[in-house]
Parts: structure tokens; sequence; C-alpha cells
């Protein structure tokens, strides 16, 4: 395929929406697609790509994103504010766009979020889920799911093993998430890990990732010794590979492709039954599903597979196979397909 490719991503900073993006770009670099990455100036996913075979064009606000797009046949908006701009080069120069939508909140109902969505070649939701809250907000939407892919983690087994020395006899639970408590329920996390401190001290907790909450949660976590926090970390592999059990109680969420992560380690999951969740986390085959903000569940979750070896190795087994299922590659020739589609105009937008 001879088209470029614009991209527009223009967060501030670096979480799942933004991994997939990189992981997307780099893939289709590797099938040499050109390709434009429009990202706000000195962000994080600017600076993570600045190694790769794309053009990058940093910018501030809206309208620059949207001159940043002159040139490009075909435009790909990876979050929220980019979706005006790939509207707004699509208004001036008839340039087709592809939305990815990675949450399951309602859609806007103003005017020109109305417009905006139903004007794209097509909108590709990471779960069936967010793509049933699309069709009912407007059937006329051109509607697809492309399922996130897993990051391929590398693993260094001296580093992992280092972070299991940091907690000699434990048994690691461990949750990979920006500290964003509204979203992804870190309270819940350290309530258990209060209630398990005297019954269960083998048990040991670990929170990975940073985020606006994180002074809160340490706060609410002060004297707890089985619970641990260790940041924002480029290392992520390392980390699951050195769990034995993966966790995200979330109050919401799209898809949750660090549960594909865990999986390709091999680790069992436990996950709350909300968004695209139930897409990945099949109960009691390859995790176990929870009912969201219920700590008594996340608890009695934790404890079934604490007590059992088997099952732990089951499931991690199972996950296994099934991340295979789920790639980057697999992702990109999506992705891919759409692209085409969306230049040949066999859409109906």
């Amino acid at each position: 395929m001879k088209a470029q490719i614009a991209h527009i991503n223009l967060a501030r900073s670096y979480r799942g929406g933004e991994r997939q993006a990189e992981l997307l770009i780099r893939g289709l670099a590797r099938s040499g697609l050109r390709q434009v990455l429009i990202a706000r100036s000195n962000g994080p996913l600017a600076q993570r790509l600045a190694d790769a075979d794309v053009e990058i064009r940093e910018v501030e606000g809206l309208l620059a994103a949207a001159r940043a797009t002159r040139g490009a046949d075909l435009v790909h908006s990876h979050e929220g504010r980019g979706v005006y701009a790939a509207w707004l080069r699509s208004v001036l120069s008839g340039t087709p766009y592809v939305i990815t939508r990675r949450v399951n909140n309602p859609l806007g109902r103003g005017f020109l979020t109305h417009a905006a969505y139903r004007r794209a070649a097509f909108v590709a939701s990471v779960a069936k889920d967010i793509s049933d809250i699309v069709q009912q907000y407007d059937k006329g939407i051109q509607a697809r799911v492309v399922h996130s892919g897993t990051s391929g983690l590398t693993v260094d087994p001296g580093i992992s093993k280092s972070i299991r020395d940091e907690f000699p006899g434990k048994w690691l639970v461990g949750n990979v998430a920006a500290l964003d408590n509204q979203q992804k329920g870190q309270e819940y996390i350290i309530e258990v890990a209060r209630q398990l401190q005297h019954s269960h001290p083998d048990i040991q907790f670990l929170l990975v990732g940073g985020g606006d909450d994180e002074a809160m949660l340490r706060e609410l976590a002060t004297g707890l010794p089985n619970l641990a926090f260790a940041g924002f970390v480029n290392n992520v592999g390392d980390y699951l590979a050195a769990f034995d059990l993966f966790i995200l109680p979330s109050n919401k969420e799209g898809i949750g492709a660090i549960l594909l992560d865990a999986m390709e380690q091999g680790l069992p999951v436990v996950a709350s039954r909300v968004g695209g969740l139930p897409e990945i986390v099949r109960d009691g085959d390859n995790g176990l599903l929870i009912d969201a903000a219920s700590t008594d569940q996340l608890q009695g979750a934790i404890l079934q597979l604490h007590g059992d070896a088997g099952l732990c190795r089951t499931m991690g087994d199972r996950g296994r196979q099934f991340a295979r299922g789920f790639t980057a590659e697999v992702m990109c020739g999506k992705y891919l397909a759409l692209y085409k589609e969306a230049l040949n105009g066999k859409n109906e937008a």
C-alpha cells in the first residue's frame, strides 16, 4: 500500500492507548507503510517513537494537528481530541479518517461529536462492548471491532528474579495500571491487603504504575507491610514475569490489554466484569471475573487461587494459549484492511 497514513494522538501521558498506538505504528513501519505521527510537543509517545521509521510532527492544539495532517491520504485518530482534528481535515480536503475508540463511556450528544463520528470511514472499537455503544449512538456509523494486541514484552530473567528477591517467600499478587483510582480501582486492592495482612502474611501485593492518584493511594496504604508501590516502569515484562497472580479490579475499562500481556506470561488473572474485560477473561477458564467494587469477591478470588497451585497453572496455560490470537501482528493486519477499505471508498458514511 503506497498511501501515507497520519496518526493523531495528542495525549499528555503514556497509557494503554498510547502503547497500542506505538505497537501499531511500529508494526506498520515493518510493512513499509509511509506514516506520520502527529503528537503533542515533548509528549511521551513522540519521544518513544523517535527511533521508529515514522515522520513525527509535534503540535500544540487541535488546529495545529489538523494542519499537520495536510498531504496524508488517510488520517487515524487514536484518542478523543484527535477525532476533531481528523474531522476538520476531512471537511477541508475530503481526506478519509478512521477513529479508534478505547473507552466504553457514552458518546457526547453535541452536534460536533455526532458529526465527527458519523463522517468517519470507520470507528474501530477495541471491544464488542464499546462497538455496541457506538452502534446504539448512531446506527449509521460504520463500526468495527479491532481488539488490542499483546505488547510482546521482553523479560530479563535476572531482573525478574531480583524483583522476587525483594519479597522472599511471598506469593506475589501484582497490578500494572495507571494510578487512576476512579477507573482502575486500586483502593480495593489496598483494602484487601489490609484484610489479609495478618491472616495471610505470605501474600504480597505490588502496584506498578504512576499517576495522579499516587499520593492519595500511598497515604491510604500507610502502614501496610504487605503492599508496595513500584512506580512507573518501562520494563513491565520483568514485573509480570515475577508475579504469581495478576489482578485488575477496574470500575470501568475498554479492553484492559494489559490482561493479554499478563496471559502471555502464563499468569492466572482476576478482573472486574466490566466493559470488554469479559471478552478476554473467560470466567473459570483462563481467570476469574468479579463484580466491580466488590472487595469481598476480589479477596475470595485471590484466596481461591492462592490455595490451588494446579488451578493457577491450568489457567495460566489457557491464558497463554488465548493470548496467541491477540498479537500486535493480528491487530496491524486488521487495521491495514480497514485502511484499504476506507481508501477504496467502500464505506457508506
